[in-house]
């Protein structure tokens, strides 16, 4: 290796570890930012917006933060693995009845957080999880962070 190259190379290598490690994981900064996006897309075009949402296109996929979406009758219409499935049956481990207090709550204009028990993607075991909701339209929408 020429030193020109090795120089420049183990500059940009302390330069990144100077910033420190990359979370692995979402924040409540991340997960509020996600959940104006869906906002702004689903007030834009909410076919387009829920298709994409559904592949995790546009940055819609972030670590473990994920949008999901449920139509005012409940049934959802976005999330990595229960599209179709009725989120008033949804419970956690503790038998919280999560998804009809984010029915219940979710208001247009406002963000309203639901706490409860879910797994990580990929995961099995449950823990914390607070999901900022809200309601644009038809849909009742929500992106959740793990504690």
């Amino acid at each position: 290796m020429r030193p020109r190259t090795l120089i420049g190379t183990l500059a940009v290598a302390a330069s990144l570890a100077a910033c420190g490690p990359s979370s692995d994981f979402g924040t409540e900064k991340d997960a509020r930012a996600m959940l104006e996006k869906v906002v702004a897309e689903l007030n834009r075009d909410k076919v387009a917006a829920l298709a994409m949402f559904n592949k995790g296109e546009g940055g819609f996929r972030d670590r473990d933060l994920y949008p999901f979406c449920a139509g005012s009758d409940g049934i959802v219409t976005v999330h990595p693995t229960d599209v179709g499935v009725n989120i008033k049956d949804r419970k956690d481990k503790m038998g919280k009845a999560f998804g009809e207090e984010m029915l219940s709550v979710a208001q247009e204009g406002k963000f309203v957080t639901v706490s409860y028990m879910w797994p990580r993607p990929g995961g099995t075991e449950p823990i914390d999880k607070v999901s900022f909701v809200t309601k644009v339209g038809d849909q009742i929408c929500g992106v959740g962070y793990y504690k």
